[in-house]
């Protein structure tokens, strides 16, 4: 890119709104360009430690790669039987919903022109073991509730902000039901 077309790029939070409207036109006349796939790999390693890998992923209408693979290590607290070595599933959980929604803001607010001073939240959620251990039938074994608190430095509207932060695609999983499907190899 010349330095003429960097200094024509409009960026509002931090994102090129300019590289960001032409991804949409783009996906307007190649819909499959949309289509993405992510995928990780996870290998248990003892008790409740596991490793969970991210290294390529599917996008653009071809097989792409992170610029370098993630890794995260999964465990449970010593209260849930867990040597502490990392964050637990039900709290990745919150990782990747807090991370989507705050991202969603930002890009939705970029795009419709807001400026975002600064974006801070907090998550929490409740579970209770009696679904996860089988105890009692009716209690679910996932969240029952995710309570969210936005502190955002801006001129935006309430209402405005709760609608941009809804395009979280990781928001959509979250409240509504997704397809999971399941299937063992064994050896």
């Amino acid at each position: 890119m010349s330095n003429q077309a960097a200094q024509n790029q409009k960026v509002v939070n931090g994102v090129n709104v300019t590289q960001l409207e032409e991804t949409i036109q783009a996906v307007k006349g190649q819909p499959e360009l949309a289509q993405f796939k992510f995928r990780a790999r996870n290998t248990w390693k003892d008790g409740a430690q596991n490793k969970v890998e991210f290294d390529d992923y599917y996008g653009t209408c071809q097989e792409l790669k992170h610029g370098r693979p993630f890794q995260f290590q999964a465990d449970e607290p010593p209260a849930l039987l867990g040597k502490d070595q990392g964050a637990n599933p039900a709290e990745y959980l919150l990782t990747a919903l807090s991370a989507c929604m705050t991202t969603s803001l930002v890009y939705h607010a970029a795009a419709a022109g807001i400026d975002l001073e600064n974006v801070e939240s907090e998550y929490e959620g409740d579970i209770d073991l009696h679904g996860f251990l089988d105890l009692d039938p009716a209690v679910r074994k996932g969240y029952k509730e995710i309570r969210i608190n936005f502190k955002v430095k801006t001129d935006a509207d309430k209402k405005k902000l709760a609608e941009l932060v809804k395009h979280s695609p990781i928001f959509d999983v979250v409240t509504n039901p997704t397809p999971v499907k399941v299937q063992f190899i064994t050896e």
